[in-house]
């Protein structure tokens, strides 16, 4: 029989010698007393969690709370906040600024990663309290940093956690830097409570109101000018920590207040009303919607927990309509475009969103980038291309930038150029669906949509992989009723982009499908997208037949495409269900 602290026959040698190196050092009592209890059993459970480590993905670390170096805990976090400041010093830095939201452990693992750098000899702003991402992005600039830390799970499950790097540029982290820090964490191996400054080292600093009423007053800033301010908003944060910071630049920028969906205003890391906290989840945004209707009101704003997204409910004569992730994109380049003037102005989008921005960028004589998914991508960019003013990139994920004071996706600045385009046209007798009736009758209708595969469990990255190879191995010649014109592999070689695991078939019918695993989540996605001219622009029946052709023949492809991985989508979205 397996005694308490024995780990059972089947767990090698190795994995419980690491286990209990862990153990000496975990100076939580939840996750010592989970890692006692592994280490009781033993077993593939115990090796699952110290056979590997989590490493950096599209948006830095982020997995399920727990005991051991495949979950988020105060060890694994104190190893990654050791390796980033050893990073920042080998570069000469000597400034770092760390932010937390709300989720569990958030406060606690913000102030390891405070007290860890400092020990490091590094200067450390902490922003106090919960508080945005994008506010800690607009804090690495603006305080001068040499890096940034935000921990947050975004709209990841009530159990997951994270922690996101940003450098001096004010973006995320990509390579080298996050090889190199990968290698830092290696190198440093596991961090005591001894290796910590105490919390009042004066190397730490607390940095609070100030920052936030310069942020608001950059968030203002992306309005365009002294237009109408008319508007009646819903707004829910979803459970998360947006609704301070919305509200206060929502005022100063002149809007009347908007009314909060009382069952999700707080900040509440158990998400009670929505099991995933993310705003492209169906059922998230019923509340706001229930709220929106009583009142009678011109647009539903939401955020997600960490408030770098955003989603937009409008009202249409069949009821509400929450607008996809492409459709807020091209309303907001249309915006912003339409308010600015000169050619040396660049958007940027990502391989996975609609090629709609490109074709506003062409109409307006404005740059045109496309990029790998995810914002650190995105911004690239705007960090390269010094020659050109970055005016707007988003992602169809509900990430959108706009300007270049916060180099990530900001759902609290691009909430307010949303509703200042929303009460635009309310003003002018116009509203939010005429605004993209009028781009799909000039650009053509760009219908998008996706499905995503969900893989739990210690075998799910080898069956996205193994699905993303047998892809690879015998990519097809048809998808469905429309041939596959070309494929193109983006870890293969001249592809313009950094290598990164995606498959992108172009097919007939002006349709483009992508294949990729998420950087954030265990799923594999497929994104689609199809156009379709309008051909009588003056006739409604026009725009709502082409409508009807491109949602048809899109679902035909991704459902064909589905089959043929052989998977049912967990999760199926384009327009939400509300």
């Amino acid at each position: 029989m397996t005694q308490p602290g024995d780990a059972s026959a089947d767990a090698s040698a190795g994995t419980v010698a690491r286990a209990r190196a862990w153990l000496g050092v975990d100076p939580d009592p939840t996750t010592r007393a989970e890692l006692i209890d592994l280490l009781a059993v033993g077993g593939s459970e115990l090796e699952m969690r110290f056979g590997s480590r989590l490493a950096f993905g599209t948006a830095g670390l982020r997995g399920a709370l727990g005991a051991g170096p495949t979950r988020m805990n105060r060890v694994l976090v104190r190893m990654t906040a050791a390796g980033m400041a050893r990073r920042v010093v080998a570069g000469g830095g000597a400034t770092i600024v760390v932010a937390h939201d709300a989720r569990h452990n958030s406060a606690v693992f913000a102030d390891d990663t405070a007290r860890v750098a400092a020990a490091h000899g590094l200067s450390v702003h902490v922003v106090r309290g919960p508080h945005p991402t994008p506010v800690l992005a607009f804090a690495v600039r603006r305080l001068g940093a040499d890096a940034g830390v935000m921990v947050t799970a975004s709209h990841n499950p009530r159990a997951d956690n994270g922690f996101k790097v940003y450098w001096a540029d004010g973006a995320q982290i990509v390579s080298p830097i996050d090889v190199d820090i990968e290698a830092e964490i290696d190198a440093v191996g596991l961090i005591s409570d001894h290796d910590l400054v105490p919390a009042d080292d004066p190397r730490i600093s607390t940095t609070g109101d100030d920052l936030i009423v310069d942020y608001v007053e950059s968030a203002v800033g992306v309005l365009t000018g002294d237009t109408s301010r008319d508007l009646d908003v819903v707004y829910t944060p979803v459970h998360g920590v947006g609704r301070e910071v919305f509200m206060r630049a929502f005022a100063v920028a002149g809007f009347g207040e908007p009314a909060v969906v009382p069952e999700q205003g707080d900040p509440d890391p158990d998400f009670p009303t929505a099991a995933f906290p993310n705003p492209e989840e169906p059922g998230v945004l019923n509340l706001a919607v229930e709220l929106a209707d009583e009142r009678g009101a011109d647009l539903v704003i939401a955020n997600d927990p960490d408030a770098d997204r955003l989603a937009i409910v409008v009202p249409t004569g069949d009821g509400w309509h929450a607008l996809t992730g492409d459709e807020i994109g091209g309303l907001l380049a249309e915006h912003v475009l339409s308010a600015g003037s000169g050619s040396d102005r660049l958007v940027a989008t990502t391989v996975v969103s609609s090629r709609l921005l490109s074709k506003i960028a062409a109409h307006h004589g404005v740059e045109f980038e496309e990029t790998l998914t995810g914002f650190k991508w995105i911004m690239r960019p705007a960090i390269e291309r010094t020659d050109l003013r970055f005016a707007f990139g988003y992602e169809e994920a509900l990430g959108y930038c706009v300007g270049d004071e916060v180099r990530d996706k900001d759902g609290i600045r691009a909430g307010l150029a949303f509703a200042e385009l929303a009460a635009e046209a309310k003003a002018g007798g116009s509203s939010v669906p005429a605004l993209l009736d009028d781009l799909h009758r000039r650009h053509g209708v760009h219908h998008s949509g996706q499905r995503s595969f969900r893989f739990e469990g210690p075998d799910g990255s080898e069956t996205m992989a193994a699905l993303m190879a047998g892809m690879r191995a015998g990519p097809p010649s048809m998808i469905g009723e429309l041939a596959v014109v070309s494929i193109t592999d983006l870890l293969g070689p001249d592809t313009g982009l950094p290598p990164t695991d995606a498959i992108i078939l172009e097919l007939s019918g002006r349709t483009r499908l992508v294949l990729r695993p998420s950087g954030t989540e265990p799923k594999l996605k497929l994104y689609g997208e199809t156009v379709v001219e309008v051909i009588d622009e003056d006739e409604v029946d026009g725009l709502d037949a082409a409508r009807a052709i491109a949602v048809d023949r899109l679902d035909r492809s991704l459902d064909a495409a589905a089959a043929l991985l052989g998977e049912q989508p967990s999760v199926t979205s384009g327009t939400l269900d509300l």
